[in-house]
């Protein structure tokens, strides 16, 4: 299997502020919490303008789909960060806790989802417009469970103020970007390349800082080899629950195989980009950060890993009756 860049960028991130802390931290004479603010906010601009509106019209009839996908978003997946959240309490730093959680109440991804969804062969349309409506509830709803979960997660943010500070630093350049599709949405789709690298590169100094923040702040000494085993072990648990959970449930309702295909992998993937820049926001860029995002960061290579060797699953399986009468 071809090596990822962007998992070795992060990868390569983390080591990089393990070694040498100091010079991504807060103390640091580089404002990187302008520089990754101005990052998210450009990206969201960016995502904004290239949402077209013709494609989610195309997606929205199946509500039975779009139902299932977004209550395995924001009520399956929370119930089970839920129970880890309180499960693990005994063992497990309050950080990488409330990190469980957090990964339960993100949004789907877009792009791997929608890249994995059209090799199985499944419902792009539905697919696009799922994983462009999870993104937009996720703003609102995932500061706001995150908040019913620990009041003191968001520091000094009361929900609504966090709810508006998301509204503010990602929504509104999302709309604006949206407003501005008309004159520069071509523009946008022309350079995918690139802006793909942006979104990426934004998300690698994020993690970069962070993880720079908690080694200065000796979050990591808290942690044993076994430790980080043991949170590594539940994370793939929970990703085997998942696709085995929306694969079951998706054929007891029925969904044609096109829709089972988007069913599972929509419903069970969590977006890492979504996810570094609103915990950027959340919890902010203290020492805390880098762990709050762990599970995340290892559930994000998981999923992909899974769900592209279950997408070409679903597509040899889809080949074979067509290869049946050649072979007679």
């Amino acid at each position: 299997m071809k090596l990822d860049g962007f998992l070795v960028a992060m990868a390569a991130a983390v080591v990089a502020a393990i070694a040498a802390p100091s010079i991504g931290a807060n103390t640091s004479p580089v404002p990187w919490s302008v520089i990754s603010l101005i990052g998210v906010s450009l990206i969201f601009l960016l995502n904004g303008a290239n949402l077209s509106r013709q494609a989610l019209r195309t997606g929205a009839a199946n509500w039975r789909l779009h139902l299932f996908i977004q209550s395995s978003t924001f009520i399956f997946f929370p119930l089970i960060g839920l129970a880890l959240y309180w499960g693990t309490a005994p063992w497990l730093p309050q950080e990488v806790r409330l990190g469980f959680f957090y990964l339960g109440a993100l949004s789907s991804t877009v792009s791997s989802a929608i890249a994995t969804i059209s090799i199985a062969r499944g419902d792009i349309a539905a697919a696009i417009f799922n994983a462009t409506l999870s993104g937009l509830i996720g703003m609102v709803l995932t500061p706001l469970l995150v908040s019913l979960v620990q009041a003191q997660a968001l520091g000094t943010l009361s929900p609504g103020e966090a709810i508006l500070d998301i509204a503010t630093k990602l929504l509104l350049p999302f709309s604006i970007g949206h407003l501005l599709r008309p004159w520069i949405g071509g523009l946008v789709a022309r350079y995918k390349p690139w802006t793909t690298k942006l979104d990426r590169g934004v998300i690698v100094l994020i993690i970069y800082t962070a993880f720079c923040n908690s080694t200065q702040g000796g979050i990591w000494s808290r942690f044993s080899a076994l430790t980080l085993l043991g949170v590594a072990v539940l994370i793939l648990l929970w990703l085997a629950l998942a696709l085995s959970s929306t694969v079951f449930a998706s054929r007891w309702i029925g969904f044609s195989k096109p829709e089972e295909i988007t069913a599972v992998i929509c419903g069970s993937q969590k977006s890492l980009v979504n996810g570094a820049p609103i915990a950027n926001v959340l919890f902010g860029s203290g020492p805390s950060l880098g762990a709050i995002l762990l599970p995340l960061m290892l559930y994000h290579p998981l999923q992909l890993i899974a769900c592209s060797i279950l997408a070409r699953r679903y597509a040899d399986r889809s080949e074979a009756p067509e290869l049946a009468p050649a072979q007679n």
